[in-house]
């Protein structure tokens, strides 16, 4: 099975393709432009299914070979959409059940896009059947790279909770739980009087006079991200049928805000990962977030190289203020991606749109043409990808690994929580800040991931976990390895109930500590540490049991209680992180415990190390992205692959330059 694009020449460069948005005379300009900007890879027809199904059953394929043959033509490749994620007004008309129902019961009507139930059979025979019209036509056109399915599942319409999904709801509930009996045990619905007699009694969590079951919500998340996956995977088997040796995957979202979606089980159904990311242009942090995500990605994708399907070149159109971004910022954005992992970048999209929802949305084509900051950035990083890449195909270097988990956030950020203002992706970041600002590269794992190659592992907020995987990481510590455990882990099991007997469930032994109560803080509170940290959000009434205390509660509600503590178990070292501990505070304990486990920080400009090879040798390259204002100076000595230079010697990496270093070996 080929699990990448076939026949891309180096890194991927290019971007969504709409030219049905465009005359046909635009065509050939477009391939033109395409070329002087090193593009090789194009995703089209996205959106294009009201245009290649004029109506039930009347297919016209005809514009689409004239664009796929001018794109051969001109040397690019096609990732080609299945035209599925957005259903035409033909077929919601004809079929409005097509259209998915809020959890207020209001029904979505057309006009914008995404509009379809996940469990409606008639949406689902659609879709694979133009699927599938699509794979017999272009099986052997030479253009085709890989297919595109859909498009950002769940992005809008996540959760549906209309008659239909509540009877695909009631059938995945009896695969998972078997009986009422389970269900009701699992969702304890002794509580508020909400057992269940009858399999017709249990609907989606629709609009309910107060707090939903904790249980019952979870299932249907779970749920409704196994609904959109089967949606995909019913169109992947259709399309392996047909191109058997043409690799396949969807665009995932894995950013700051969305959560709809389990991406550790969506990752083992594609060839190849690919992710949307855009960076919200108002935050400091944006270049930091971007690698995060950029890291998670890789996670995902088992460390194996992964293509970034879409980004914009400058400013969005559906934030509150759509920042543009500064010139070299799409440039160190493409590499900061390439650097960790990614193979390719692709932005949304080539030509910026004249109409539409999205005609303020940059692109590498914008309004004001090719004489712009914009397409000539565009150009220059295109040769530049080109000169790099050798890169391809080569993995990144890890030594710390951080534990991310959908269902954790999914439940921590249920109401009826004793703060509203812990925030899951928040509590991660926080630690991958700090982790950024050592110079530390890490991996994103899932809680049933293999620890055994890292020499730090960061839990942060693994508030549901099962015995095995607590099991699992109370033994990776015995056989010498280091975890950093944060408040609100292993406080629940996975079916979300509290694990008994005190705080913090399922790693008291592990961490060698006993909380008795949670003192969440109040709003805008802070409490000081005797070592002069700062913590919000978070305290608790903590008890050593055996671990070190490290830090306690100068003031607040608990002066004197450790909020930091360090406690051997068996060969490592398993530290506990009791408070919401900010800035640097939080710095000192994520560099001791980097110290305690032997990763050495290098703090400055952004660096990350890939290795591969090259005509048979082992090759490593260290890519290099100075967001910052000064120049800075990296000791290394290699050849720089943008520039051609050779390197012995302090590597001076210009203020907001990227480089690409062939190290000496």
């Amino acid at each position: 099975m080929t699990t990448w694009p076939t026949g891309v020449p180096g890194l991927a460069w290019g971007a969504d393709y709409n030219p049905e948005q465009w005359p046909e005379e635009v065509w050939a300009e477009d391939v033109e432009l395409m070329r002087r900007a090193g593009v090789n890879l194009v995703s089209v027809g996205i959106f294009s299914w009201a245009l290649l199904e004029t109506s039930e059953g009347e297919y016209a394929f005809e514009w689409l070979d004239r664009v796929l043959d001018l794109l051969h033509e001109g040397g690019i490749r096609v990732d080609l959409a299945t035209a599925t994620a957005s259903p035409p007004p033909w077929l919601t008309t004809a079929y409005p059940d097509v259209l998915p129902v809020r959890a207020d019961g209001v029904r979505f009507t057309h006009g914008s896009r995404q509009e379809y139930c996940p469990s409606s059979p008639v949406y689902r025979a659609k879709a694979v059947a133009l699927a599938t019209r699509l794979a017999e036509r272009y099986r052997d056109h030479p253009a085709l790279a890989a297919w595109h399915v859909g498009n950002e599942y769940g992005c809008h319409v996540a959760r549906c909770y209309c008659d239909r999904c509540a009877e695909a709801f009631r059938r995945w509930l009896q695969r998972k739980h078997g009986d009422l009996d389970t269900l009701n045990e699992a969702w304890a619905t002794a509580f508020w009087s909400q057992h269940y007699s009858a399999w017709d009694q249990v609907l989606p969590p629709r609009v309910t006079p107060t707090f939903g079951n904790p249980g019952h919500l979870l299932d249907f998340d779970r749920f409704c991200s196994d609904a959109l996956l089967e949606l995909y995977v019913a169109e992947r088997d259709a399309l392996r049928g047909i191109t058997p040796d043409v690799p396949i995957t969807t665009n995932f979202m894995v950013g700051w805000t969305f959560d709809a979606l389990d991406y550790w089980s969506w990752a083992r159904e594609v060839d190849f990962v690919s992710n949307d990311h855009y960076t919200r242009s108002e935050s400091d942090d944006r270049h930091v977030e971007l690698a995060m995500a950029a890291d998670l990605t890789r996670g995902l994708a088992g460390g194996k190289p992964w293509l970034l399907m879409e980004h914009s070149t400058s400013a969005v159109n559906w934030q509150p203020r759509n920042i543009a971004k500064q010139p070299g910022e799409l440039r160190r954005n493409s590499f900061a991606h390439t650097a960790r992992g990614a193979d390719g970048t692709l932005f949304f999209q080539w030509r910026q749109s004249r109409a539409g929802a999205e005609r303020f949305h940059s692109a590498m084509v914008p309004h004001a043409g090719t004489e712009t900051k914009v397409y000539r950035e565009v150009c220059e990083v295109g040769a530049e990808y080109a000169r790099a890449s050798e890169l391809v195909g080569s993995t990144v270097d890890a030594a710390v690994a951080v534990v991310y988990d959908y269902q954790s956030r999914w439940l921590s950020g249920q109401q009826a929580h004793p703060t509203a203002d812990f925030s899951y992706q928040d509590t991660v970041f926080a630690l991958y800040r700090q982790l950024w600002d050592a110079g530390v590269t890490v991996d994103f794992l899932p809680p049933d991931g293999d620890f055994s190659p890292y020499e730090l592992v960061v839990v942060p907020a693994l508030y549901a976990v099962t015995d095995a995987d607590a099991q699992r990481l109370a033994d990776y510590v015995d056989g010498g390895g280091h975890v950093l455990v944060t408040y609100l882990s292993g406080v629940a099991d996975e079916r979300g109930h509290v694990r008994l007997g005190g705080y913090p469930g399922a790693f008291r032994d592990l961490l060698g500590v006993w909380t008795e109560e949670f003192f969440p803080l109040r709003e805008n509170e802070h409490v000081t540490l005797d070592d002069g940290g700062v913590a919000g959000v978070w305290t608790e009434l903590l008890h050593p049991r055996g671990a070190e205390v490290v830090a306690s509660y100068a003031d607040g509600p608990l002066p004197g209680v450790p909020a930091v503590t360090r406690n051997r178990h068996g060969g490592g070292t398993a530290w506990y992180l009791a408070c919401g501990l900010g800035g640097d505070g939080l710095r000192r304990v994520v560099d001791a415990a980097l110290e305690h486990a032997g990763v050495p920080s290098a703090p400055g400009v952004e660096i990350v190390r890939r290795r591969g090879r090259l005509d048979g040798e082992a090759v490593s390259w260290l890519v290099a992205v100075n967001h910052s204002a000064v120049a800075a100076e990296v000791a290394a000595a290699g050849v720089e692959l943008l520039t051609g230079a050779r390197v012995d010697g302090p590597w001076v990496v210009p203020a907001g330059a990227v480089a690409v270093l062939r190290e000496m070996v």
